[in-house]
């Protein structure tokens, strides 16, 4: 590169090393931000240095001098403070829907948002966590063009697949297409769904993005997704994401449970006093094995009043894993 177009990328240039080489921990003096410059073909001379910092704080940059022991120049604030990164790197590397492979291309993008010096940090961030990841690596996109459908009122289509013991994909009905109109997307679980109205099935449903292939926007307007549908309402009805009878059910609780019940049904669930010892709460939820087995998991603290049908299935569920250990 000429001499002349070097020199107009000096500020661009100043403004990357400060971005990259410094911090508050890790300051440049002048000399060695002249002597970086020099290295990348720009000259400098110790006049100008000053006046160029003059110039990037007014372009909006935080750069900030310091004077004693460790003397020098360095970027102050940046758009994340290093606090914020580790938390956005470790919500990164626990998330289960992202791959291996995209959790560590987007850390590095996180990192490129410090200076070497606090990404070092962050890399040893990574190794915090050795959580099962998702397989599926397109899931990343696949949740760029559901947003995409959403905004723009579309619908999408796709194959829905499981993976058998061999670890191998096999798609559910014979790889016919489904196509959905989306109306959200739920995080649940450590997994991300996609809550919609199944064309096919003509009923809303949700499916897991990460078992979703060859996922497609098409241009048929969205459908059968009422224009009062509450999400979070959809999300809390369904343990685990599991489908099932929905119905409006009784539970007698241990006052010790009291935090358990608000965790998970929220600070607008009623709780009516049953005694000293107990409350009732009635709440509606889609009745799952995955639901089932919270309440068992619940022990002798909680008890399923009604409705009959849903006690039924209860101690249906209870017989039938008793019957596995012989019992």
């Amino acid at each position: 590169m000429a001499k002349s177009a070097c020199q107009k990328l000096k500020l661009l240039t100043l403004s990357r090393i400060l971005w990259q080489n410094t911090d508050e921990n890790h300051p440049m003096t002048v000399p060695q931000l002249i002597a970086e410059l020099e290295r990348q073909g720009i000259k400098a001379e110790r006049k100008s240095i000053y006046t160029d910092m003059e110039a990037l704080r007014d372009f909006g940059l935080d750069v900030q001098s310091r004077k004693g022991r460790a003397p020098g120049w360095f970027l102050g604030e940046r758009t994340f403070q290093l606090a914020e990164l580790k938390l956005l790197v470790d919500a990164v590397q626990s998330s289960r829907f992202i791959t291996q492979k995209k959790s560590g291309q987007l850390i590095r993008k996180l990192e490129a948002q410090a200076s070497v010096h606090q990404a070092r940090q962050l890399q040893r961030q990574v190794y915090v966590d050795r959580r099962v990841k998702a397989l599926n690596e397109t899931i990343y996109y696949s949740v760029d063009r559901l947003h995409s459908a959403i905004t723009a009122g579309k619908t999408v289509t796709f194959q829905y697949f499981e993976y058998n013991v061999h670890k191998e994909k096999v798609y559910r009905h014979g790889g016919r297409r489904y196509t959905v109109s989306p109306a959200g997307l739920i995080w649940d679980s450590e997994n991300y769904y996609l809550a919609g109205y199944d064309h096919h099935r003509q009923e809303l449903r949700h499916y897991r993005v990460d078992r979703m292939a060859d996922l497609a926007v098409i241009s048929l307007p969205r459908q059968g997704v009422p224009q009062d549908f509450d999400m979070a309402a959809y999300a809390a009805k369904h343990f685990g994401m599991f489908s099932g009878r929905e119905g409006q059910l009784t539970l007698r609780c241990s006052n010790r449970l009291v935090g358990v019940i608000l965790d998970r049904f929220g600070l607008d669930a009623i709780l009516v006093p049953d005694g000293p010892d107990h409350f009732t709460v009635t709440i509606s939820a889609v009745v799952s094995p995955q639901f089932l087995g919270w309440l068992f998991g619940l022990g002798d603290g909680v008890t399923l009043l009604r409705p009959q049908w849903a006690v039924d299935m209860m101690v249906d569920q209870l017989r039938e894993t008793a019957a596995l250990y012989g019992l």
